[in-house]
């Protein structure tokens, strides 16, 4: 009797690892685009905050009052908590619009996918000869092609930033030490060395970047998509009781996965740009205190 419980555990677990596919589903066309089921809580999420925004621009007292209260605190507190990181109101303000929406749109995507009836509410269509229930909704942050998407979008946007604030020439010296070289044949063959190592180093950076893009999407996908499996299969195994803590962490994880990828974003700004200019400061300082030294008979 135990051994038949057993298996009968081991199958329901099975089918509820099986019941997920790594992709979105394709739910139909428009045009020759395909919507899959993550397109949908993810077009659900951009109405939500055209609402918000549309809401928000409607404020017609000095004071907010109502909605517009909540919505001023949550931007003060966004606020609050870059300036804590740029030191820089101006740097603040320039940031705030991106990694903001980065993170109350993840965080509102990770939360809507834990409503009752995402990825259990769907049609039966038969999926390589086998008849297979393709969920209607699916968290958005589960598929990756989304949160590579947003991946891609913030590094771009750092580099944006880091050609704003220092220069295209001074912003692309630390990928590819065109400056460093330029320079190094006015100062002798070891600055010349010194170029060059730093060109390589370059290589690895510009590697880094495309490292930063994986590991901001990955990171998303992998918390959000193993959530979706934890909960299917302690729904598998008890429907009404066993699943309420789980539901409960995965709302501590969807804030936790909306502030790492709003924080990363918001780091690499600020190391985008800041400038890089530090050796060459302290020589400048150095042959300033050179010249102030009193000369000696």
């Amino acid at each position: 009797m135990q051994k038949n419980t057993t298996n009968s555990i081991t199958e329901r677990i099975g089918l509820a690892f099986s019941g997920i596919p790594l992709a979105a589903e394709p739910l139909f066309e428009i045009a020759g685009l395909t919507i899959t089921n993550a397109m949908i809580n993810a077009y659900i999420a951009v109405a939500f905050f055209v609402l918000v925004a549309l809401v928000s621009s409607r404020r017609k007292g000095i004071v907010p009052k109502g909605i517009h209260n909540v919505i001023e605190a949550l931007v003060e507190f966004a606020m609050s908590e870059i300036q804590k990181v740029t030191e820089d109101k101006k740097k603040t303000r320039v940031f705030l619009p991106l990694v903001a929406t980065i993170f109350f749109f993840v965080l509102f995507s990770n939360w809507l996918g834990l409503i009752p009836g995402t990825g259990s509410i769907g049609i039966w269509e038969m999926v390589h000869g086998q008849l297979e229930l393709v969920p209607l909704l699916r968290p958005a942050t589960s598929d990756l092609n989304l949160t590579l998407a947003i991946a891609v979008t913030a590094i771009i946007t750092t580099h944006i930033a880091g050609v704003a604030y220092k220069g295209g020439f001074m912003h692309f010296s630390q990928f590819v030490n065109i400056r460093g070289i330029v320079l190094a044949f006015k100062k002798g063959p070891m600055a010349v060395v010194i170029a060059l190592v730093e060109f390589f180093i370059g290589l690895i950076e510009i590697i880094g970047e495309f490292a930063k893009t994986l590991s901001l999407s990955l990171r998303l996908f992998g918390n959000v998509f193993a959530g979706e499996i934890l909960l299917h299969v302690m729904l598998s195994l008890l429907a009404y009781v066993l699943p309420v803590p789980f539901i409960f962490m995965e709302l501590l994880v969807g804030i936790i996965q909306a502030t790492v990828f709003a924080m990363l974003t918001l780091a690499f700004l600020v190391v985008a740009t800041m400038s890089h200019d530090h050796g060459d400061d302290h020589e400048e300082d150095h042959a300033k205190d050179k010249k102030l030294e009193p000369e000696h008979a």
